[in-house]
């Protein structure tokens, strides 16, 4: 039986906002949330944590024991390898990936990839739902056969290396690579929805504490956009914020 896990990178140590995943919404780390969805997330057989060997992500380990998930240590600063290194570990044949950054991902869109891509193996290597979606909503789904042929072609490229899916994408003649699409209504890639710095935590905390005041805690992203689309006036939080991932070239 071949096997996904999905892959959370987290680490305690971002310059922009250190020690951002244990922000509190509502009394619990803000990655604890995002947890909280991917455990419902079906046809997955391990969720894992993939963190640093740095003594200031030991609480990333412990979190990860407390909400009965597995953790993996490696490279700080190579993230390919410490997601490539994980999916040795736990013999992984597929990985999906979600950065600990997504605490809100739409838990419908990430099955909705996950099957397509499972009922595509022998046309596709890679997937993805990002493209148009609020950013903080998105994801990837690859095999781990190929991250491993990617990584052998990476080198020293520091970019490639940070990031996990980056040399698959740029090398389409190579890699058989699936962008998912999506109805016009789920297209705002205006909205961020992603935890970069203190004023994404802002708004982060203001949509989540507006759906559990209803109730409402698996909310999905046109339930945020539809939310946003009434509170115009949140979106001015983060509106400033230059993404990392705006100046990579593909």
């Amino acid at each position: 039986m071949k096997k996904l896990g999905i892959i959370i990178e987290a680490r305690s140590t971002s310059t922009r906002l250190p020690n951002k995943h244990f922000l509190k919404v509502n009394n619990k780390a803000i990655i604890e949330h995002l947890i909280k969805r991917v455990k419902k997330i079906k046809n997955v057989s391990n969720i894992i944590i993939a963190t640093t060997n740095n003594q200031e992500d030991d609480k990333l380990c412990n979190l990860a024991k407390k909400n009965r998930i597995d953790y993996f240590r490696g490279s700080e600063l190579n993230v390919t390898k410490r997601v490539l290194d994980c999916s040795h570990k736990f013999k992984l044949d597929y990985i999906c990936e979600i950065t600990g950054d997504c605490p809100i991902i739409d838990i419908e869109l990430v099955e909705q990839l996950i099957s397509t891509f499972l009922e595509n193996l022998d046309l596709i290597d890679y997937a993805t739902n990002s493209q148009g979606l609020p950013n903080g909503m998105g994801c990837q789904v690859f095999k781990k056969t190929i991250l491993l042929k990617s990584y052998k072609e990476i080198g020293n490229n520091l970019e490639e290396q940070e990031h996990v899916t980056l040399n698959i994408c740029r090398n389409p003649k190579k890699y058989r690579l699936l962008f998912l699409k999506h109805p016009k209504k789920f297209l705002r890639s205006d909205i961020g929805v992603t935890l970069d710095e203190i004023y994404d935590f802002y708004l982060l905390r203001k949509i989540i504490n507006y759906f559990y005041k209803k109730n409402v805690f698996l909310f999905n992203c046109l339930d945020v956009i539809n939310l946003l689309e009434r509170k115009k006036d949140w979106l001015k939080l983060n509106k400033s914020i230059k993404r990392k991932e705006d100046t990579i070239k593909i």
